[in-house]
């Protein structure tokens, strides 16, 4: 997509596409290789989401951080395409405090091989990360990919200055499991990043723009009821499916175009916890299918989880 243009895009045909078509990352594709989007698809809740990177990992054995590793991989097959069509190697990636920041990490490590020039701008203590994201943040900084702290004046003042030339604003800040408005660091930051966006200027999501439910597609809003800031993004690369927010007509404002990148997970999780819809288009008149009757797919081969779904952090709900 064209950064900076949201009325329409183009695909490999020069045909003119839907801005909010879902399509598939097939990593080490070629464009031509890109399947067309297609109407329906399967969409996840917030608490599907939780359950699906937790069973990933309890019932089918799969390490956390191989999850968080190719979710970077298909993070970075759409961040080296906007970096191409913004005509830049500059990367500037917004980490936020949870595994959602980790993803940031694992995304600056890919686009330093490749040759691109990665910043990471944290917003708290690199002390605090924990378990994987502590991992890709170790490994990144042993590569010397410059870190700065956005929490202090040193952060904000190369944010500032980063969008002087073309650059590609990586919003790594919060995921899926956000329920109440941004605020403090990251909520100033949010409102930086939309103050910046220009043509030159583009921002891509990792996975739900910050500051968005993904359950509502509505901006959160804090105890008064008030919507809190969130990222106005030219594209969002959502893991394993769609999110119910992404549904509604109003969400477009801040996903930009949607694709859609797997991360590994086993299909019978999506299956059995996501739902399948006819038409994911934002604001298309819906039903929810049965997945039974999803087209072309054959018959379920699984049963319903064994544990009910429970309330706890999750890969990058954070």
């Amino acid at each position: 997509m064209a950064v900076g243009t949201r009325n329409q895009t183009k695909n490999t045909q020069g045909a003119l596409d839907c801005p909010m078509s879902r399509r598939i990352d097939h990593q080490g594709s070629s464009a031509s290789d890109q399947p067309p989007p297609q109407p329906g698809g399967w969409v996840l809740s917030r608490e599907a989401v939780r359950e699906v990177d937790r069973l990933a990992t309890a019932r089918f054995g799969m390490p956390s951080i191989v999850l968080m590793e190719n979710a970077a991989i298909g993070l970075c097959t759409r961040a080296v395409a906007m970096l191409r069509d913004l005509g830049t190697a500059r990367a500037v990636i917004l980490a936020g405090p949870g595994n959602n920041g980790g993803d940031g990490f694992a995304l600056a490590r890919h686009l330093h091989i490749k040759g691109y020039d990665p910043d990471v701008l944290l917003t708290t203590d690199p002390a605090r990360y924990a378990g994987d994201a502590a991992t890709n943040l170790a490994i990144s900084r042993s590569m010397g990919i410059p870190m700065h702290r956005l929490d202090v004046s040193e952060g904000a003042e190369v944010l500032e200055h980063a969008a002087q030339s073309p650059v590609l604003l990586v919003d790594a800040l919060l995921g899926t499991g956000i329920r109440n408005a941004a605020r403090g660091v990251i909520g100033d930051v949010i409102l930086q990043v939309n103050r910046l966006r220009a043509p030159t200027v583009g921002v891509l999501a990792v996975d739900v723009p910050s500051g968005l439910d993904c359950n509502t597609g509505e901006p959160a809003s804090n105890l008064a009821g008030d919507s809190g800031p969130t990222i106005e993004a030219d594209a969002t690369v959502t893991f394993v499916a769609l999110k119910r927010g992404f549904l509604q007509l109003g969400a477009q404002r801040w996903t930009g175009e949607v694709f859609v990148a797997g991360i590994g997970v086993p299909r019978e999780l999506v299956e059995a916890l996501g739902e399948f819809v006819s038409d994911t288009r934002p604001g298309a008149a819906t039903k929810p299918m049965s997945q039974h009757n999803a087209p072309d797919d054959p018959p379920a081969r699984h049963g319903q989880p064994d544990e009910p779904p429970v309330v706890q952090p999750d890969h990058r709900g954070e």
